[in-house]
Formats: C-alpha cells, sequence, structure tokens
C-alpha cells in the first residue's frame, strides 16, 4: 500500500504585505531586480514613513536590494539636518544684521563658524545673508578706513598752516582763504562721517581719534586767523601792537620805521656774517631735504619721519634765510612724506592688528584643533618674525606690543610642555639604543664559532632595523652614540664579512668554469649542472649582498646563456628552411584559416579533411616520397583538438597522385616477457621467438643491447630499437612553424564548427518555440535538425500534439523536464519541486523524468502556448537536445 503524500508546504516566496506597494521589489527571483524595483519606486516619491517601513522589512531580507533605498534615506537625513542648520545660523545671521552696532570680529566669526559646522553657505538663505554681513563688514572697515585718511588729511592742513608763519604776512593773507575752504570742507566730510549709518559700529578708537583732529586742526586755524587779523589791525594802525608771529612782527617793524638806523648800522656790520647765515642755512636745508627725498624714493617708512622732521625743524628756524625755490621744493617733499607716514601707520597697524588676532586665535582653538608643540613653536617663531618686519616699516604701537606679547607668552606654555616631553622621549631613546648595542655585543660574544651565516645575517639585519626604529634623538646626542654602534656593528659582521670575501673567491673559480664550458665547442649538459649545482650549494651556504650577489650570478650565468643561445640560434637556422612538406602544411592551414572566416561549416570540413591529408605527407612530391627517412607527422584533427602535439601514425603514400586512407595503428608488441594475466611468460615476446630474457646474442651482441652505446634503451644492428620495427611509417616531420600553424588553425576550425552548431541548436529551438506558438506542424524542425536524441517517431509525437486542440498543461509536466534536464527551477515553483521529487521517490516502477522527457514535450506542446512556460522549456530543450 503506498504511502500518501505530504501536504504541500505554504511557499517560501509568500507575497509581502509591502510588495504591492514597492511594484514586487519583495517578490522579484534576483537581488539585482529587486534593487531596481526598488529604484524605480524611489523615482515616484513615496512618503518617508513608507521608505522606513520598506527599508526595515527589506534590508532584513537583501541588504543589497535595500542599499538604494539606504542611500535615498541617508539624502533625506542630510538635508533635513541642512535645513535646521541653515535655519540655526540664518537666525544668527539675521540677528548680527539686525545689531545697530555690528562687531566685525563677530561677523567673521559666524561665517567661520558655519562653515566649521557644516552649513550650507552657498544655499539661500544663507547665501544671501552671508553676502549682506560681507556687504556690512565692507562699508565698516570703508568707513574706518576714511576716519584714517581725514585724520592724516588734518594734519596736512596744519602743516600747510604752521609753514606759513614762516612766509610773509601777506603771502599768508593771499593764502588764507583757500585755507578757510580747505579747513571747512574738512570739518563738512569729517560731520559726514559720523552721520553715516555704519558709524555705531566702527571700532571704539576711531571717533576719540577724528574728535582730536577737529579740534587740533580747530585751534591752529583759529591761531592762524586770530595772527592774521591782528597783523592786518596793525599795519593799517601803527599803533595797534604787533603779531606774536615773529616774522609777521619784524616785517611790520620795518614797515614802521622803528630802529631803522640801529638797523641800518647794524645791517652794515652784520653783512657779512648774514650772508654765512644764509649759506649755512641753505646748506643744512640742502642736505636735510636730500636725506628726506632719497628715503622717499626708496621707500623707507622707518626712517622718512625723522627725515621730515629734521626738514621741518630746518624750515621753522632758517626758514626766512632760504630760497623761495628750495622753500617750495621742501614744502613738496613733506606732504609727500605726511602722506607716505600715515598710509605706512594705518597699514602697519592694520598687520599688527592681524597678527594679534592669529596670536590670540592659537588657545581659542577647540581642544581637539589645538596646534601641537612643534606646530606651535615654529607657528609663533613666524609671528615674531612678521612683527619685527613690521615695526621696521612703521612706528611702533606699544599698546597692540603688549596684547601681542601676552598672547604669544601663553601660547608657549604649550610649546613649554613639549620640549619637556621631547625631553623624556629622547632620553628613553638614548637608553633604548644603549640597551641595543649591549645586546648587539653580548650576541657576537654568543656567535663567536657560529657557522650558520644566514642566521647571522637575518639577525643582524633585525638589530638594525630595532635601531632605525629606536625613536628619535637630537643631532647632538646622535653624533655622540652613533659611533659606539658602529664599532659594535663593525665587530659583529667582522667574522661573517670574512666567510663572505672567501664565498665570493669560490664564487668567481667557478664564474672561471663557466666561462670555460661556454667557450667550449660542445656544449656539456651534465658539466653545466654539476657547476650550477655548486654554485647553488654556495649560495645557500653563505649569503652575500644582494646587489653584489646578483652581479656574481649574472657573471657566472652569462657565459653558459650565450652557449645555450649559440645552440639554440644554429637549431633555429637549420629548422628556418622551410620543406616542401612544411610549405603545403601551412598553404593548407592558410586555407582552413580562410574557410574558418567565411563561416561556411562544408567549406571548414573541406578545408579540415585537406590539412589532414598534407600532415600525412599524401600529397607529396615524388622527391620527398623517396626520401630515405620518413619524419613523424602530427595527429589527425579531433585528436589535435584533445591532445595538442600527439605523434600520429598514418600509412604512407603510395602514389603522389592517388593516396589511401590512413591504416590504424598496429598494437605493440612488448619486447620483454608478457606478464599480463592468461599469457605464458616462458614463450618470448619477440617478433623472431627468441626469448630476451634470458640475453640470447644476436650476431655476437645480447638480444636488446643498443647498436652504439646509448643511455636510451636497446637498439637493434641499425641502430635502431626492435619495438620501433611495429609501428607503422608515418609522414614527414613538420617543422616549429608549419606545426604551429596547423594546430591554431585545427583550433580556430573546430572553434567555428561549435559556434555554427551553437548558431543552428538556437534556431532549431526558435523554430520549435514559433511552431507552439502558432500551433503548425509544418514549422516543426525535421529529425535531423532536432538532432540524434529526438527520433522520427518522437517528431511525429510531437507534430501530432500540435495538430491536435490545446489541452491544458500540468505543472508537474515542466518540472519533470527540469528534473530530466537538471535545470533550476524558476523560485516560485521551487517548493512544488521538492514536493514532486519526494513524490516520486515513492512511486515504485515509475519511469524517471530522464525516460519519460519526449512525451513529456510532447503534452507542453499539446498544450495553449504561455510566455512563462516557453522561457523553462526552452531551456530544458537546449540542455536535452546537446546530450
Amino acid at each position: 500500500m503506498n504511502t500518501p503524500p505530504p501536504p504541500k508546504p505554504a511557499s517560501a516566496n509568500a507575497a509581502h504585505p509591502l510588495d504591492a506597494l514597492t511594484g514586487g521589489a519583495f517578490s522579484a527571483p534576483t537581488s539585482g531586480e529587486r534593487a531596481a524595483r526598488v529604484r524605480e519606486w524611489l523615482a515616484t516619491g513615496p512618503a518617508l514613513e513608507q521608505m522606513n517601513e520598506v527599508f526595515k522589512e527589506l534590508s532584513h531580507r537583501d541588504r543589497g536590494a535595500a542599499k538604494p533605498l539606504k542611500e535615498k534615506l541617508d539624502e533625506l537625513k542630510r538635508q533635513k539636518s541642512q535645513e535646521q542648520m541653515s535655519v540655526e545660523w540664518a537666525q544668527k545671521a539675521e540677528s548680527l544684521i539686525a545689531q545697530p552696532r555690528l562687531n566685525l570680529a563677530d561677523a567673521l566669526a559666524w561665517q567661520r563658524d558655519a562653515a566649521r559646522a557644516g552649513a550650507p553657505l552657498s544655499r539661500e538663505p544663507l547665501a544671501a545673508l552671508r553676502h549682506s554681513l560681507g556687504e556690512r563688514v565692507k562699508a565698516i572697515e570703508d568707513l574706518q578706513h576714511r576716519v584714517q585718511v581725514e585724520r592724516e588729511a588734518a594734519v596736512l592742513i596744519a602743516q600747510r598752516i604752521e609753514v606759513l608763519s614762516t612766509k610773509p604776512w601777506r603771502d599768508a593773507q593771499q593764502i588764507a582763504e583757500t585755507l578757510r575752504t580747505d579747513v571747512g570742507q574738512w570739518q563738512q566730510q569729517a560731520s559726514g562721517l559720523s552721520q553715516d549709518p555704519q558709524w555705531p559700529s566702527v571700532d571704539v578708537k576711531f571717533p576719540p581719534m577724528l574728535e582730536a583732529s577737529r579740534q587740533q586742526l580747530q585751534l591752529v586755524w583759529d591761531a592762524f586767523e586770530a595772527a592774521l587779523a591782528q597783523t592786518v589791525a596793525a599795519d593799517a594802525n601803527p599803533q595797534a601792537p604787533l603779531p606774536a608771529v615773529p616774522v609777521w612782527a619784524d616785517e611790520l617793524r620795518a614797515a614802521r620805521g622803528q630802529d631803522v638806523a640801529a638797523s641800518t648800522e647794524k645791517a652794515a656790520q652784520d653783512t657779512e656774517a648774514q650772508k654765512e647765515k644764509r649759506v649755512r642755512a641753505t646748506a643744512e636745508l640742502e642736505q636735510a631735504l636730500t636725506v628726506l627725498e632719497r628715503e622717499l624714493a626708496e621707500g623707507h617708512g622707518k626712517a622718512t619721519p625723522k627725515a621730515a622732521a629734521d626738514v621741518r625743524g630746518l624750515l621753522k628756524s632758517v626758514g626766512r634765510l632760504v630760497p623761495a625755490a628750495l622753500d617750495a621744493r621742501a614744502q613738496a617733499a613733506l606732504g609727500q612724506a605726511g602722506e607716505l607716514e600715515g598710509w605706512q601707520r594705518w597699514r602697519a597697524d592694520q598687520l599688527r592688528e592681524e597678527l594679534v588676532a592669529k596670536a590670540e586665535a592659537l588657545l581659542q582653538a577647540p581642544e581637539g584643533q589645538r596646534l601641537g608643540g612643534r606646530k606651535m613653536q615654529e607657528t609663533l617663531r613666524s609671528l615674531r618674525d612678521q612683527w619685527k618686519t613690521t615695526d621696521q616699516g612703521g612706528q611702533p604701537n606699544h599698546a597692540l606690543w603688549r596684547r601681542f606679547d601676552e598672547a604669544c607668552t601663553e601660547a608657549h606654555k604649550v610649546v613649554e610642555a613639549w620640549l619637556v616631553q621631547v625631553r623624556q622621549q629622547s632620553e628613553a631613546h638614548k637608553a633604548q639604543r644603549l640597551s641595543i648595542i649591549e645586546e648587539l655585543r653580548a650576541w657576537t660574544l654568543a656567535h663567536a664559532d657560529s657557522t650558520d651565516w644566514k642566521v647571522q645575517v637575518r639577525e643582524l639585519h633585525a638589530f638594525s632595523e630595532r635601531w632605525r626604529e629606536a625613536g628619535h634623538l637630537s643631532e647632538k646626542a646622535f653624533a655622540d652614540i652613533q659611533p659606539v654602534w658602529k664599532d659594535a656593528m663593525h665587530k659583529a659582521h667582522e667574522r661573517l664579512e670574512a666567510a663572505q670575501s672567501e664565498s665570493t673567491a669560490r664564487r668567481k673559480a667557478l664564474i672561471d668554469e663557466a666561462v670555460a664550458l661556454g667557450a667550449a665547442p660542445v656544449l656539456r649538459i651534465e658539466a653545466v649542472k654539476a657547476l650550477q649545482q655548486r654554485w647553488q650549494t654556495e649560495a645557500h651556504a653563505v649569503p652575500l649582498e644582494r646587489k653584489h650577489e646578483q652581479k656574481l650570478w649574472e657573471a657566472f650565468r652569462q657565459p653558459i646563456d650565450e652557449a645555450f643561445a649559440r645552440k639554440s640560434s644554429e637549431r633555429e637556422k637549420a629548422a628556418s628552411a622551410l620543406s616542401a612538406h612544411d610549405q603545403r602544411v601551412l598553404d593548407a592551414s592558410r586555407a582552413l584559416d580562410a574557410a574558418s572566416a567565411s563561416g561556411d561549416a562544408q567549406r571548414i570540413r573541406a578545408a579540415m579533411s585537406e590539412l589532414e591529408a598534407a600532415l600525412a605527407g599524401q600529397a607529396a612530391a615524388p622527391a620527398a616520397a623517396a626520401a630515405p627517412e620518413a619524419a613523424a607527422a602530427r595527429s589527425a584533427v579531433e585528436a589535435a583538438a584533445t591532445i595538442p602535439e600527439a605523434d600520429a601514425d598514418v600509412a604512407p603514400a603510395e602514389s603522389p597522385v592517388s593516396a589511401k586512407p590512413a591504416a590504424p595503428p598496429r598494437k605493440l608488441v612488448a619486447v620483454r616477457g608478457d606478464d599480463r594475466p592468461g599469457m605464458k611468460k616462458s614463450e618470448p615476446a619477440s617478433r623472431d621467438g627468441r626469448d630476451t630474457r634470458r640475453g640470447d646474442r644476436v650476431d655476437g651482441r645480447r638480444d636488446g643491447a643498443p647498436g652504439r652505446p646509448d643511455a636510451r634503451g636497446g637498439r637493434d644492428a641499425r641502430g635502431a630499437a626492435p619495438w620501433r620495427e611495429e609501428r607503422e611509417p608515418r609522414g614527414p616531420r613538420l617543422g616549429d612553424a608549419a606545426f604551429r600553424a596547423q594546430r591554431q588553425a585545427i583550433e580556430g576550425a573546430q572553434a567555428s564548427l561549435r559556434k555554427l552548431a551553437a548558431q543552428a541548436h538556437g534556431e532549431v529551438l526558435t523554430q520549435l518555440m514559433t511552431a507552439w506558438q502558432q500551433r503548425d506542424a509544418e514549422q516543426l524542425p525535421t529529425a535531423q535538425a532536432l538532432g540524434s536524441r529526438v527520433s522520427a517517431s518522437s517528431r511525429a509525437a510531437w507534430a501530432s500534439a500540435l495538430g491536435k486542440a490545446a489541452a491544458p498543461l500540468s505543472g508537474e509536466t515542466l518540472l519533470r523536464l527540469e528534473m530530466a534536464a537538471e535545470v533550476p527551477t524558476p523560485a516560485e515553483h521551487l517548493s512544488d519541486r521538492r514536493l514532486l521529487q519526494l513524490q516520486l521517490l515513492t512511486r515504485r516502477h515509475a519511469a524517471a523524468p530522464a525516460d519519460t522527457w519526449v512525451e513529456d514535450v510532447a503534452s507542453v506542446l499539446g498544450s495553449s502556448f504561455d510566455a512563462a512556460a516557453e522561457r523553462r522549456l526552452q531551456n530544458v530543450l537546449k540542455v536535452l537536445l546537446r546530450r
């Protein structure tokens, strides 16, 4: 009684609840298809909750298919994080912009900190806020620059007013109106600066600076106007008091005629002295002015203020004694010097402020981003050098220097801690190196009698590696300890170096022997092998330095290689001349290559037959057929495809016109007693009836002995081995070029035939599927096209099935076919196949699927056409029709 079949298990690939949502991402058979369906689903823009749910379920089943989903979720997470960060930094920027007084450091810090935090500064709204902050910072800096320019302009106007006090009062009266206009314009510009919207945001030092310049200029101008008005009044009224300006007072006295006689007498007495004063004053001013002009031309900012002060002092003291041209020249130079001093002072303060900010930022950096000891030391040294350079180009700023020095001193504490650590490490490294030297000395004493040179080289190399990795030392400490190490290493290498010198001498002797062997007319292989063995023994015993050993080996190998090269070249010269037989084989190989390229199977087979005949020597010329010795031919086409370069025994051609097919080779006769089961060992095994085991002599020699001394086996009186007489005579032996050409041609032809057979097989399957789809028995391929696996009766059954009405197809039929062909079953039918296999095990005396595949194919052809069934049937027939 048959056991009832077990219940059908549930399918492992049951539809997932999310399969319909994702377009079949869970039910797809392969990982690639699942990933493709996930990408298609993501292109529809699903919700974030759905993507999280699908990823949670799919990642447990197939991480590769869930990878696109994970990348999308990560991208959304990054976008969300950047959006939150953008909102946060946008709020900070808006609060900065909304402040009536903007701190430049805060504005610059916002951009730096936002970039460090990873905020998207290139996207809105941060891009617009960043631009707005930048524009406001630029406006504030421009306003501060204008304040400094106005300050220098005030200084220049005051200098012009002071210089007028050394000129005649009438000249000053003429220029007074122009000066009044300039002063008013300057006051208007200064007031405009304070009315600027960005004025509250400038540095706190600039408003007092501008106010001080305004007050100073106003005081100088008020004093000038008062002195000039008093001078005009004194000129109109002789009783009016004289001005406080010495030059103008003397001029008024001269105009009033006061002390004229005394002045005339004094002038007569002091004429020579006045001349000397004028010459001396002119020379002094000329010299000071030359220095100032040279400094201005060379751009030396540090020496320019002193030179300008010297010229300005001389003008105040002896301005009345110098010519007008020299005075104008001096005034022009002083104007240039004042402008240059102002710009240099402003630029120097700007550079100093940058250096102070850099020094203070060294300690304000986060803990993980602070500079290390060496880097901090180099940075502080560079900052101090830059400060010195700035001081050389302008006036010093003591307030900024104090801030800079305090910041550098605080940052140098990191350098000091690092230096302490470096000293401790240096002491540890020095102790470590001293211990290595002591170990090396102890090793030298322990290996005083050792001859294992390989071990010594390896251990000495290990000592060298340890020395190189022992840590850093200062240059002085390393210079003190390095000679001690070299002395210990030299003593450790003494015995090894002596052994290497002796080994080098022995190897040079072997090189001389190799040169002698290579120069010999006949190359003795046994002697070469023995010499190489001696070299290897010496190389294994005593190792040398790699480069030196390689040079010795090349010198040893060169004469032997040259001898072998001469031998090979002679052999190649002998083989380079093609015989007539080789030429015919080459021509036949080329013809076979052309046939293979044409894709015609009949032509390929015909060309293969011609090549086979050429290989057998059947088309040889009469002269070649009459050669004293026939060379061995290569194997037939089929044997060449499976066993390359195998000799085949073929029958010689009877005549150059008519050739007989090659006879099969006959079995060899054993040359000694046959000890196989059932054979008589007492009977002789040779053809002439003599038992070679007893050592019978033939023509005075033991049978089987060689005709001449040879280590390759016995020969007869003619020098040929007895067993060679049993072989069939073969065609001429091929040269290297011809043999390679025919082998490549045969391999190419066989590949072409296989390709054509595969194409024909595909066409047969296509015709069969078309006949099934159209249910047309006339389109069914012929029995010959279907192959030997399908008989005429089987084809008739298939045609009959196509001629009948379509019947429903049982799922078991395709499963049996797949089991017969041993091809995989689609994933959705794997459970059914396993169940069928279990059922077949319980069916006794039932035909196996491999025995009923023809009937199963007929059942499939008799059913209605289905695309999925077509793919499964085609995969099955690809295998079954080829077996």
